[in-house]
């Protein structure tokens, strides 16, 4: 591997500040799950055919007709969860036409009417959580289907085989019902799921919610429709009208079950260069204020967190009810010479936004306990991008590579003195950071230095870890915009860091500029 050598001495002459921080590693707190480092998968342009799915029969080396090459790689990363099959499409999906012998071609009408083949169905969608070694994420349509469709496709996947739905599963493959841990209901419903008012939405779920049971092996936790960015309106008041019981005057003790009636409410936020859609967003070819734009909206993350979280603890104060992101990333304007289907390019600037998304994430573990960047394969900021039987890894999987050793470490407290980062009229944090401690014990701090020209030269007061071995890997590339591509697919990758350095009790770090670096203090 390749050796980027960063001293502090290198550096000193280039440095525009000094910032510092305190980490403390005596004190513990909430476990960083692992569920939010999770995928998406929506059928939509190549993210399930020719990105997952390529058919027994292909050239391209399969299990099954799932290509190897991308569950090697998503086995790398631990990915621990997969929502399916929507976004939009969950609410335009109806189960039966993707399972059996002889599958029902659809239309899907939430994505350009092009031709859902249903190749690629519930057997198929459990048979690539298998393999990567994930748990599904279930959406269940609201929308266009029936609390009877949804209650069917449940006992299709979770009854024994003595049953008439797991028989007919039985039939079609599969015997033993398959573990369903996560299910959701709907999917935004207050726009392409139904168009609904949240007194409809909550009324809907109410129902909905006790027909979607398991029949075998432990309950599935249901996770409700949540608000789109800041819409506090709908999350005030879904959780007031759909997280409990209704009461009953006459017989209040029957209605007062121990648990809500939802386990997760959806947030869904996506990263735009300009704070709205259309306009000018190039995935590259961008310039300084589209990449301190895109870290200002990225980093508005914390707030939308902040502010759901603190009307979710008015109806339901002992966080029972997990605030599931399970739509984020960036979404730039289509690419002129790309295949279509939301494909976009991923950049440099993807890995820093991705750093910064999970550091928020970390910050907020209490109540933040699954998360689903949008998309996994060929759509949107995307781990893996492939092209026929050729498929590369993006920045933004490098960084998850890199901050795998936090899934269920507890979070430590780490606290950063930065000197703001500027370009225009925008400001920003120059620097964001997460720590956590692993069972074994091992301390690891994730740094971000979203500053698009200087480095940071970081000076870390760091209490209850005894100075030692620094290990460390940076993500970093010479322009903004660098990124993978089936030529020259190591562009952006990590590499050897050693630019971090102890002085007693403190801990210097000597970050590039616009880079990720991911710290095992020993």
């Amino acid at each position: 591997m390749k050796t980027l050598f960063i001293t502090t001495l290198a550096l000193a002459a280039t440095f525009a500040q000094a910032d510092t921080g305190k980490l403390d590693a005596t004190t513990p707190g909430a476990v960083i799950r692992k569920e939010v480092y999770g995928q998406f998968v929506e059928h939509l342009g190549r993210g399930v055919y020719e990105g997952i799915w390529v058919g027994a029969d292909s050239p391209i080396p399969n299990t099954r007709g799932i290509r190897n090459d991308v569950v090697a790689a998503l086995r790398k990363i631990k990915v621990p969860v997969v929502r399916w099959p929507g976004g939009c499409f969950a609410d335009d999906y109806h189960w039966r036409h993707g399972v059996g012998p002889q599958r029902q071609p659809s239309i899907n009408s939430s994505w350009s009417n092009a031709i859902e083949p249903n190749t690629f169905g519930t057997h198929e969608f459990m048979d690539f959580v298998e393999q990567i070694g994930a748990a599904p994420y279930v959406g269940v349509n609201m929308g266009s289907g029936s609390v009877e469709e949804g209650q069917a496709w449940m006992q299709y996947m979770t009854a024994p085989a003595n049953t008439a739905q797991g028989a007919e599963r039985a039939r079609n493959g599969r015997t033993e019902p398959w573990a369903l841990p996560y299910v959701g209901v709907g999917n935004e419903s207050w726009g392409c799921g139904g168009h609904m008012y949240p007194e409809e939405y909550a009324n809907r779920y109410r129902q909905f919610q006790g027909y979607l049971k398991t029949y075998s092996g432990p309950k599935a936790l249901k996770i409700a429709t949540g608000p789109d960015t800041d819409d506090y309106a709908w999350t005030d008041t879904v959780m007031k009208l759909a997280t409990r019981f209704r009461p009953n005057a006459t017989s209040p003790i029957l209605y007062a079950p121990t648990k809500p009636l939802m386990d997760g409410l959806s947030l869904h936020f996506y990263t735009l260069p300009s704070n709205r859609w259309g306009g000018v967003h190039p995935a590259r070819g961008f310039g300084e204020a589209a990449w301190i734009s895109t870290m200002k909206r990225a980093l508005m993350m914390d707030e939308l967190v902040t502010k759901h979280s603190a009307i979710m603890d008015t109806y339901d104060p002992k966080k029972e009810v997990a605030l599931v992101v399970d739509e984020w990333g960036t979404w730039y304007d289509k690419e002129p010479d790309g295949p279509g289907g939301l494909w976009q390019q991923n950049t440099l600037r993807d890995a820093l936004v991705a750093a910064v998304t999970l550091n928020i994430f970390h910050d907020h573990a209490e109540r933040v306990r699954m998360a689903n960047i949008a998309q996994m394969v060929n759509v949107l900021q995307a781990m893996i991008l492939t092209d026929g039987p050729r498929m590369l890894v993006t920045p933004t999987y490098h960084v998850f590579d890199l901050y795998q050793v936090h899934q269920g470490a507890r979070r430590l407290p780490l606290k950063l003195y930065a000197a703001p980062y500027r370009f225009g009229d925008i400001e920003v944090p120059g620097l964001s950071g997460t720590a956590s401690v692993d069972a074994a014990g091992r301390v690891h701090v994730s740094l971000a230095n979203v500053d698009a020209n200087q480095p940071r030269r970081l000076t870390l007061a760091v209490q209850g870890v005894k100075p030692g071995a620094v290990r460390g890997q940076v993500i970093t590339a010479p322009a903004m915009d660098s990124h993978n591509s089936f030529d020259a697919p190591a562009t952006v990758a990590p590499r050897e860091f050693s630019g971090a350095r102890w002085t007693g009790s403190t801990l210097t770090v000597a970050l590039p500029a616009k880079s990720v670096v991911t710290l095992e203090l020993r």
